[in-house]
């Protein structure tokens, strides 16, 4: 229902709307996700579609929630905090699962087309129906296009899905899900603060310059098998392939390379899940498996420049790097569950286990701006435990308290793109212990409320710092991880109803200290203060709505100095949706609806001059379409 009224353009449209939940707009559909963490670019989070990691862990992508077509998901699940047993490696921060849109069980077709401001084109449509008695087919199609509010910033993508439902028996279903998605997006460029305030939509990237193609194509299939009520049997083998194009813009002032970056996914989920009649006992037990072959290749760059404008690159022969590493993991788990009348009891435990096999394969020798560990197996093995107590309070409220293990292994990047880092291939996974507590209910028929709060700690966090002669990738410092999320959907009365969702977090430094000043006790750069949304949603007749929504994102310091300080925004949005008849609805949304100027990102490198930069968010938006469903 959030989908069809939101009709995101962007992920955070949709998302931001969760308790504790923030993402951010890079532009195009580029972003960073912050669900108790901060602002961030690191692999802990893991995004799933049809319960299937979208990527391999040690090949995460902070954007890779555009290798997904949200815009047309049947639901998103969204598990904040770390992953309990059934998940693994990257599950610190939150898990994001996309579900795609079943067969249907009789012909119906969907047209969708939206026009906006700042070029936006984007035409969505759905076919699908049974082809036999046990055979049914939905096809989904997303072409999506902007020049966007600032100079060269050109973006378009192109999604393609096959869903198969098909019942092999009276006890056997099968689900084949095949997704293609193609990006094309031009780089754009942190701001000073003097562009920032007076021309928002300049970029110092023109042309092609910092550009990113990324293709992602991903097959699977998911078989089960009901013998009885009693038991579940399922295995999902999958299949992904994945390139992307890139040239790093946050490089180009100091290192401009090229990257192509290419891998392959062979795997499978595989699961037993059996209950006892009475459903006060259940056992899941699994085991996950993928072999990923990856290669990754990087050029040196030469800039052609007029004035602080990069106007054009040309790649040179010079390879930086060029790698391959193949990674397997093997991860098995248990998953109990226990009920006596109010009190429920789960616990868990996984073990994950990687081995990744990476070969040089340059001759040349390495330098101290692009060091290259030598050709070598790593290894890294991680047991994570959970354990979680429910308690129903009455049949409308429950409160709950969760223990939770996880970590993340270090990325193939993190390892062996060293940069002029040292002994990169010797950095250890990021582990996290996590404890929350909440409760949840419904106080009236119309409404609903949940409320949490949560304490995190992460050690071995992977950290650069830089000493005297050189800049070093290490496991260094404690990070300590607090908030309380509060969401409210309330039915005021037959027209009025009210969303909230609100995240007060804090972040922090237990220890960490590097050649420029102890930093323990400081605030975790760019960790916002308070995240939230509220809504008030005004059904004036049955065949119309319309919704204001207002977003803030707090204050918060832009470096680990805790020096200077962005303050935080809030905007205004509006949305409206008309039902012309049974098959036509015309809608239309203004994003930003006063106009503000704000920054989607705002950071700055620790070190004596230098300065704060921005990410310019989009100024008002009006974009308008049509949904038409037979």
């Amino acid at each position: 229902d959030d989908i069809a009224h939101v009709m995101p353009g962007h992920p955070a449209e949709l998302l931001n709307r969760i308790p504790g939940v923030h993402i951010n707009n890079l532009g195009g559909e580029g972003h960073m996700t912050a669900i108790r963490q901060p602002i961030t670019t690191q692999g802990v989070y893991l995004f799933l579609e049809d319960g299937i990691p979208t990527r391999p862990s040690g090949l995460f992508n902070h954007n890779a929630l555009y290798e997904v077509n949200g815009a047309q998901a049947h639901r998103v699940e969204v598990i904040k905090g770390p992953g309990s047993a059934l998940y693994g490696s990257d599950s610190i921060g939150g898990i994001i699962n996309t579900i795609s849109q079943p067969a249907p069980a009789a012909v119906e077709w969907s047209l969708n087309p939206e026009w906006g401001s700042y070029g936006w084109r984007r035409f969505l449509t759905s076919v699908g129906g049974p082809i036999t008695d046990s055979l049914g087919i939905r096809v989904n199609a997303n072409s999506t296009q902007s020049t966007g509010f600032r100079d060269h910033a050109a973006y378009t993508r192109h999604s393609g899905s096959i869903r198969l439902d098909h019942a092999l028996g009276l006890t056997t279903d099968a689900v084949t899900h095949i997704a293609y998605t193609s990006v094309q997006q031009r780089g754009v460029s942190a701001l000073n603060a003097a562009d920032y305030h007076h021309r928002p939509h300049h970029n110092d990237y023109h042309n092609s310059v910092g550009r990113r193609d990324v293709q992602a194509l991903r097959i699977s299939t998911a078989i089960t098998h009901t013998p009885s009520p009693h038991q579940e049997w399922s295995i999902t083998p999958f299949f992904r392939s994945n390139r992307m194009q890139l040239m790093p813009s946050w490089m180009l002032g100091y290192d401009p390379n090229d990257r192509d970056y290419r891998f392959q996914s062979y795997g499978a989920l595989i699961k037993h899940r059996y209950q006892t009649a009475d459903q006060s006992r259940v056992l899941i037990t699994g085991l996950d498996l993928d072999y990923t072959p990856s290669t990754y290749t990087e050029y040196r760059l030469t800039k052609e420049s007029q004035g602080s404008v990069i106007v054009n690159t040309s790649q040179t022969s010079t390879r930086n790097y060029d790698f391959q590493a193949n990674q397997i993991s093997a991860s098995p788990y248990i998953h109990t569950e226990w009920q006596h009348q109010n009190l429920r009891v789960i616990g868990g435990l996984r073990y994950d286990y990687f081995s990744i096999d990476y070969t040089d394969r340059l001759t040349t020798p390495q330098t101290a701006m692009h060091r290259r560990p030598r050709s070598q197996v790593r290894t890294y093995a991680q047991t994570s435990p959970k354990f979680d107590v429910i308690y129903a309070l009455s049949p409308n409220h429950s409160t709950y308290a969760t223990y939770r293990q996880s970590f993340r292994a270090p990325g193939i990047g993190e390892l062996f793109r060293s940069g002029k880092s040292l002994q990169t291939d010797q950095l250890k996974p990021v582990q996290t212990t996590a404890l929350e507590t909440g409760i949840r209910g419904r106080l009236t028929p119309a409404l609903t409320y949940s409320a949490a709060a949560y304490h995190m700690v992460v050690n071995n966090d992977i950290l650069t710092v830089t000493d005297a002669t050189t800049r070093r990738t290490i496991n260094a410092g404690t990070t300590v991880h607090d908030g309380l999320e509060l969401g409210v959907n309330a039915q005021l009365n037959a027209q009025w109803r009210l969303h909230t969702g609100l995240g007060l977090n804090r972040h922090y430094y237990r220890s960490f200290t590097d050649k420029d000043g102890d930093y323990t006790g400081n605030t975790v750069a760019r960790s916002p203060v308070a995240t939230g949304t509220a809504e008030i949603h005004y059904q004036p007749v049955e065949h119309a709505t319309i919704a204001l929504e207002g977003e803030h994102v707090g204050g918060y310091y832009v470096d680990e100095t805790n020096t200077d300080r962005y303050p935080g925004h809030t905007l205004l949005n509006l949305r409206a949706q008309y039902h012309v008849s049974k098959t036509h609805t015309l809608y239309g949304r203004m994003m930003n609806l006063g106009n503000v100027r704000y920054s989607t990102y705002t950071s700055k490198q620790v070190g004596p001059n230098r300065p704060v930069t921005y990410r310019p968010g989009q100024p008002r938006t009006v974009i308008i379409g049509l949904k038409s469903k037979f």
